[in-house]
């Protein structure tokens, strides 16, 4: 057997074998540490970044302790956000597959909560959701938690940060007190060891040291004069040297986040901004943009950012300087994922050394100022999306799937499915990816024809 086979724990036969067939060689490091004492039913605080590997740690939890005939909610897990819900959920079917009859319900506000409080009547095994429509439902009394027995907060550092903390504790009021709490947090601030000491019972701590392999990340850092103007000026001429199709750019606020993608844009590149201010609809088709290549930059905070399931990002910006090492780590920690190469740039004032002494310690390497690119670069234009998005006004309730998006662009031979890229389906919209180049013939295709013999209406999304 293999060392951090997932064989050597006491899983139920099904599980062992859809993790075999989903092709996990072995545990990572937060579920190998984490999961003997979340299969005994032990209360566990785990702090690892994101993309280590928890949500498979904390559904295996959950699967375990289920008992499916019971068809009452039996698991709550609580995300930040709407986006990190998704991919919970979406990840704990997969985890379930071959489990049969379960139930996973996502609950989150930006949605209309009546089809929410309907599908709570037909009942279910697993919530999953953000805190604020959680609470909603449970102060209506359509949301009944006396069968929980496993309660999970994911990314709670984020939640604190989100001014989640009241709604967490009228949350935490209605469970039944005899139950396992999970914590995951990809930090560890005080905030969180006070949530553990109220709602926890002699949690086990597994901490994941935070940090990223050299090997497949290039870290770099400029110290800038005084002044927003040369900052923005320093992101222009690296995005121009470097020309990444695939960035995030790091803020600290809602504000600076919006204004720095619309300059940007101003610029000429392919923008689209993330964050809380945004209404849902706009948050979804930004992220969709972003993940299938029709925008080249993602300006966002780091709350906002969280939960962002994205392959290949080429690079990461902190504009901002990040105010906990541990946050910086799990930035950077955004490219150079599965072996691919990513670089890491941060820019920081004169003022903000000592950020950087810190920053060198929890690092355990000598940070040096980099020399930025000559005003040569200026003479290129700014770079666009490689990809443009179409949405149709059709999705999953109108019975619509990739397959007929994918055979009405290519019935007629015009368009090679090579130049089709990733197709999104909501519940009453889709998007698809075409390159840029065809976006036109592949807009006038949709619009003139017919997807399962219906005409819907199509929009060219602007990046």
């Amino acid at each position: 057997m293999k060392k951090n086979s997932f064989a050597q724990l006491n899983l139920a036969p099904a599980l062992l074998q859809n993790i075999e067939s989903l092709e996990f060689q072995e545990m990572t490091e937060i579920q190998a540490a984490s999961l003997p004492a979340i299969l005994s039913g032990k209360d566990v605080i785990g702090q690892a970044k994101t993309g280590s590997g928890k949500t498979i740690a904390f559904g295996l939890g959950v699967l375990s302790a289920l008992d499916v005939k019971k068809f009452r909610i039996q698991s709550l897990i609580l995300c930040p956000t709407r986006e990190l819900a998704d991919q919970v959920a979406k990840e704990i079917r997969k985890l379930a597959r071959t489990t049969h009859n379960i139930k996973v319900l996502t609950l989150c506000g930006g949605m209309p909560l009546g089809p929410q409080i309907g599908s709570l009547e037909h009942g279910a095994h697993i919530v999953v959701g953000t805190p604020g429509r959680i609470e909603e439902l449970l102060q209506k009394n359509k949301l009944k938690l006396a069968d929980l027995n496993t309660f999970v907060l994911d990314e709670a550092d984020r939640m604190l940060d989100m001014g989640f903390q009241e709604s967490l504790d009228r949350i935490i009021s209605y469970l039944p007190k005899k139950r396992q709490t999970l914590l995951f947090s990809a930090t560890y601030p005080s905030e969180i060891q006070a949530i553990a000491n109220r709602v926890m019972s002699k949690p086990q701590l597994v901490k994941i040291a935070q940090s990223h392999d050299e090997k497949t990340i290039r870290e770099f850092f400029f110290e800038i004069d005084k002044g927003e103007h040369e900052r923005i000026k320093a992101l222009h001429l690296l995005l121009l040297k470097h020309q990444p199709k695939s960035a995030i750019v790091f803020c600290k606020t809602k504000r600076e986040t919006q204004e720095l993608a619309d300059e940007l844009t101003h610029l000429g590149f392919s923008v689209q901004a993330l964050h809380g201010d945004m209404e849902q609809r706009d948050r979804d088709q930004a992220l969709v943009k972003f993940a299938n290549k029709s925008a080249s930059l993602l300006v966002a905070t780091d709350v906002a950012a969280r939960g962002l399931d994205v392959e290949n990002v080429d690079a990461v910006f902190n504009y901002q300087l990040a105010l906990d090492p541990e946050v910086h780590v799990h930035r950077v920690g955004r490219t150079g994922r599965a072996g691919q190469e990513g670089m890491a740039f941060s820019f920081y004032f004169e003022h903000e050394i000592p950020k950087i002494l810190l920053l060198e310690k929890y690092l355990n390497k000598s940070i040096h100022s980099e020399h930025l690119p000559g005003k040569e670069v200026l003479k290129q234009p700014a770079y666009l999306a490689e990809m443009s998005t179409l949405q149709i006004d059709g999705g999953k309730k109108q019975k619509v799937r990739a397959g007929d998006i994918l055979g009405a662009l290519t019935a007629d031979k015009k368009i090679d499915a090579q130049d089709i890229g990733k197709i999104n389906i909501f519940d009453n919209s889709a998007y698809v990816a075409v390159k840029r180049s065809i976006a036109k013939q592949a807009f006038n295709l949709l619009q003139d024809g017919k997807i399962k013999g219906r005409q819907f209406q199509i929009r060219l999304l602007h990046s």
